[in-house]
């Protein structure tokens, strides 16, 4: 019986894995993992899905082409045989000096860091990344970077993929400010615009595309990702899979979820994680404004506490967004900070708009802006060009909207006005606070925590409130405790 693992080509998105039956039944189970959540799936619970996601097809002895590093580790330690393809890792002879060399010939208007330049080799030398890069970090000039390089090597077209409708503009608008004709070279394609371009670039975001015919990805020869956490949707795989013919697969993003899952899945479809640097170093070495977070734990009072021992998350949700104490209190603290201000909420009907309403009616000279979902985007850029220019402004947002990769240099306070345990949108959150302005040391992050404690009873956005604590730990964030006492009202 033979020991040795085949490792061939399909195409740019899959390999194919020839070894023996009782060696593939092994690597299915390597490659299989419940899904984060699973048990809370309406398809789990009607028992047509076992919460698992399979990595190894069995059937057709496929796998995603970005996993053959685990495929290694995985015969290395059962003392298998494995051999791979020469064809499979295709990589690039690209030194530091070829692109220090090829930089200058950009005439960029400021100095690339290190860190961006050493992304920016590996990427083009690999081909298949995953760069695992803070928020604040520069990404999208590491990517433009990588597309004038595969420009200059005359591949035809490109799809560059981003989460919102605010981040293909502002992509767009950055790469001009780089010096590039976007006009001539990049087509933005989301709803109302033209699904079809001759230009070098398509930017686009994953909801113009996903329902898209084969044909349409086959055009592309590369692609990149930018904010690829958000690449684990059934959606997102379709579109990545289907671009067969695309040899030059960069992913980008400033935090995983710290899930196995999720990181196989994005490695999968792009390939290694290259961490480029760490929020952290990005502050000590002052490319990033120095950060500090206050939490604030709200006390209710006992009478209150004693009903939440009833409530479920919804019901506790609904009482925190409704609260009318609370909700003056983020009035309050709004007001009363100096510096453009960002508040974040989750509920646009039951929160948001009574959030904008109430600091609305006495912001005196303050400009105070509202953002959600349904803002159409270019008011939503516009809105961003604005607050750059302002030194008292207030956002008050959605997550969706701004927690996720909109560049606000000019930003001194960011509050989370909703609780949120997820570890990709509060990171992307914070990031929001970090990037350097003209008069701008210094950023803030207010975090609001709900405390119903009562006897043995904790609430659960306390407990989430513990796991964003937990983060601030991991990233060696300085926070510090402050309790108040919130009254009925």
């Amino acid at each position: 019986m033979s020991d040795t693992l085949i490792i061939t080509k399909v195409d740019e998105a899959y390999i194919h894995v020839d070894c023996e039956r009782n060696i593939a039944q092994e690597l299915s189970d390597f490659f299989t993992f419940y899904v984060p959540g699973y048990q809370f799936t309406p398809a789990y619970k009607n028992r047509l899905w076992d919460g698992k996601i399979r990595m190894y097809d069995m059937r057709s002895n496929k796998m995603y082409h970005g996993l053959v590093p685990y495929i290694e580790k995985f015969c290395e330690e059962r003392d298998y045989k494995i051999f791979v393809e020469p064809k499979v890792n295709l990589t690039e002879n690209f030194s530091i000096k070829e692109a220090q060399e090829f930089i200058t010939t950009l005439n960029l208007p400021f100095e690339v860091r290190d860190y961006q330049i050493q992304s920016f080799v590996h990427a083009i030398r690999n081909r298949r990344i995953l760069l695992l890069s803070p928020t604040a970090s520069g990404k999208s000039l590491i990517l433009y970077l990588i597309l004038r390089m595969i420009q200059d090597m005359e591949h035809k077209k490109g799809l560059l993929i981003v989460p919102t409708t605010s981040l293909v503009e502002q992509m767009y608008s950055d790469f001009e400010s780089y010096g590039y004709d976007s006009e001539k070279y990049c087509h933005k394609q989301y709803a109302g615009k033209d699904k079809f371009s001759d230009k070098f670039l398509t930017i686009t975001t994953w909801q113009s595309i996903y329902k898209n015919p084969p044909e349409y990805f086959e055009q592309f020869d590369f692609v990149l990702g930018d904010e690829a956490h958000q690449f684990k949707a059934k959606s997102l795989t379709t579109i990545m899979t289907g671009l067969n013919r695309a040899s030059y697969r960069i992913g980008c993003t400033g935090t995983l979820d710290g899930t196995q899952t999720h990181k196989l899945v994005l490695e999968g479809l792009f390939g290694p994680v290259y961490r480029s640097t760490t929020t952290k170093e990005l502050i000590d070495n002052e490319h990033l404004a120095s950060f500090k977070i206050k939490c604030l734990i709200l006390k209710y009072p006992e009478t209150v506490c004693k009903q939440a021992r009833d409530w479920d998350y919804n019901t506790e949700m609904d009482y925190i967004v409704g609260h009318g104490p609370r909700n003056q209190f983020i009035k309050n603290l709004a007001l009363s900070l100096n510096g453009n201000s960002l508040i974040l909420f989750q509920f646009v009907e039951k929160h948001g708009r009574e959030l904008f309403r109430i600091i609305n009616e006495e912001k005196k000279k303050r400009k105070v802006f509202f953002v959600f979902g349904g803002t159409d985007v270019e008011v939503r850029e516009s809105i961003r060009a604005i607050t750059e220019k302002e030194n008292d402004a207030i956002i008050i947002a959605s997550y969706g909207t701004f927690s996720t990769g909109i560049n606000i240099r000019n930003l001194h306070n960011v509050v989370f006005a909703s609780p949120s345990k997820s570890r990709v949108r509060n990171l992307q959150s914070i990031g929001r606070g970090l990037r350097k302005g003209d008069n701008k040391e210094e950023a803030v992050l207010y975090d609001i925590a709900d405390d119903f404690r009562v006897g043995k009873f904790t609430n659960y956005t306390l407990k989430h409130f513990v796991e964003r604590v937990k983060i601030y730990d991991d990233e060696k964030f300085e926070y510090k405790f402050y309790n108040i006492e919130l009254k009925n009202g």
